[in-house]
Formats: structure tokens, sequence, C-alpha cells
């Protein structure tokens, strides 16, 4: 059973601007009926090529209507190049937040609002093609979309990049694929930045100690786990404890607990910080994962 908030339940029972505009400026269209999602958003301009009015239909869950409705609502008033820097991350935030498994709809829905303003630039010639190598061809999902949720929402897991494009959650077959581009998206954000020195000095921020975790889960943990055919997923930082969820192999070793005290938090204490210790949320770990629409 998803946990959906009080604001995405009422953008579900009472969705605005339900339709399809006559004469748009811009239609955009993603999704299939075939992979369980489809969603058509057009827009019409005023005088002042500010967005008027848009609309939407969509085909889906009530994760799927619920982000179209607030789509439609946050680009109204706003000029094509305000609404082009909507993110996914910001329809998720407006709806207060979205089921992890349920992500991939505020990303259909910024797909859908690229494919719109491509088409209105285009003189409404321009349909909206899949660009780059097509890696999960059960839901025709390419390198390029792949690559792009990786960078934007700073996933480190195939199954966090099915939740946010459903690419790997068919028949498993690209999930290899999946894996390289996570890995060769991080290796190059860790080559940007200085490597985690152990014991820093100084006090942290509590945005600088979180990413300074993640890092060091980058850097240090998640390479030793992988080679186990394992892996882990930051869930929070409250304080000085740090919650994880192990994946994979590891989520049914019997050795996790040793496994989370010897490395991680060992890790974590050599790299961040010596006040801070580690907890398994099993309950994460242990629920099973819908990778369906």
């Amino acid at each position: 059973m998803w946990e959906y908030t009080d604001e995405l339940k009422d953008h579900f029972f009472n969705p605005r601007n339900v339709g399809e505009i006559e004469n748009p400026d811009g239609v955009g269209e993603v999704g299939s009926l075939a992979c369980g999602d489809a969603l058509k958003l057009t827009f019409m301009l005023d005088e002042n090529g500010r967005i008027k009015d848009a609309q939407f239909k969509t085909f889906g869950c009530a994760s799927a209507i619920a982000t179209s409705s607030v789509l439609t609502e946050m680009i109204k008033g706003k000029t094509l190049e305000e609404a082009a820097k909507i993110t996914n991350k910001d329809i998720a935030d407006y709806l207060g937040g979205l089921p992890e498994q349920k992500m991939h709809c505020s990303v259909m829905g910024r797909e859908a609002l690229e494919a719109a303003i491509e088409n209105y630039r285009g003189g409404g010639k321009k349909k909206h093609e899949l660009e780059g190598r097509v890696v999960c061809n059960c839901f025709g999902v390419t390198e390029n979309e792949i690559e792009r949720v990786i960078q934007e929402n700073n996933l480190t897991t195939v199954e966090e990049v099915t939740n946010y494009c459903k690419a790997g959650g068919g028949c498993g077959g690209c999930q290899g694929d999946i894996e390289k581009i996570i890995e060769k998206i991080q290796g190059d954000k860790i080559e940007e930045i200085p490597t985690a020195a152990p014991h820093r000095a100084g006090k942290l921020t509590n945005i600088q100690k979180i990413q300074l975790i993640q890092q060091t889960i980058n850097e240090q943990i998640r390479p030793a786990l992988r080679a186990h055919g394992g892996n882990i997923e930051l869930i929070d930082v409250d304080g000085r404890k740090v919650i994880v969820a192990f994946r994979g192999m590891c989520a049914q070793c019997m050795l996790a607990e040793y496994t989370m005290k010897d490395l991680v938090e060992a890790r974590l204490k050599e790299f961040v910080s010596e006040d801070l210790f580690v907890e398994e949320d099993r309950e994460s770990a242990n629920q099973p994962h819908d990778h369906r629409g």
C-alpha cells in the first residue's frame, strides 16, 4: 500500500486541467499504453508568450494523474524558458513527495513538458523522438534518459533507476548495462570533487555532513559490497545516526550486522566523523519492490 500525501490525494481525486486544448501551441506525448503509462500535454500561449492554459490526458496510476495535474498548475503564467527549468524533483516536491517507486511519474511529466516545448519551437510539426541508444527494450528507455535521471537525482542503484524511469523493471536483461551507466556517472562525479580525507577537521553543516557521508559510501563502501553482489542505500541521517539499507546479496546475508559495523560504520567514522553510528532500515531492505507502473 503506497503512502500518499494529502496534496497528492487532492490532485488525484480532484485533478485540475483535464482535457485537451483545441488548436494548441504545443503538444507533448510521452510513454505508451503498452508500458503502462502515457501522458499527453497541451498548452496555449498568450500574447506575451506566457502559458495561458495547459491541459492533460493521462493513462496511469494515481501518481501519474496527480503529477500531471500539478504540472499544468505549475506552468501556467510562466514563459517557456521558465517552464523548461522545472525538474521532476520540483513536481514531486510540490506534492509533498512521492513514493520512491512512483518517481517515474514525475519524470514522465517533465518529459511531456519538454516534448511540448520542443513541438512548439518546431512549428508544431516536430514530434518528440527518443535520443540515444535504447538500453531497456521493455520500456523503450534510452541511455540518455538513464544518464539524466541519475545525474539530476543522484541515483546510485539499479533499483532507484527503475523507480525513476522504469528501466530494468521488465525482464531485467538490461540491469547490467544500467549498473555500468551508474558507475560511469558516479565515477565522473567522484573525480570532480576532492577525495574524502580521514577525520576532516572543522564543524560540518548538515548538508555538508550528508554529502560527505554519501561520498564516502560511493568511494569507500559501495565498491566493496558490489564485489560480492551486494549494495547499500543511504536512507536518512538523523543527528549522529546514519540509517542505511542493504541491497542485493547483502540484504540476505547472515553477516550483514558485522558488515554494517566493521565496514560501513568504520568507514564513516574514519572519513566523516568519529561520533557517527549506523543503523539498518530492515523494513526497507525486506519489503517487496514493485517495478510496475
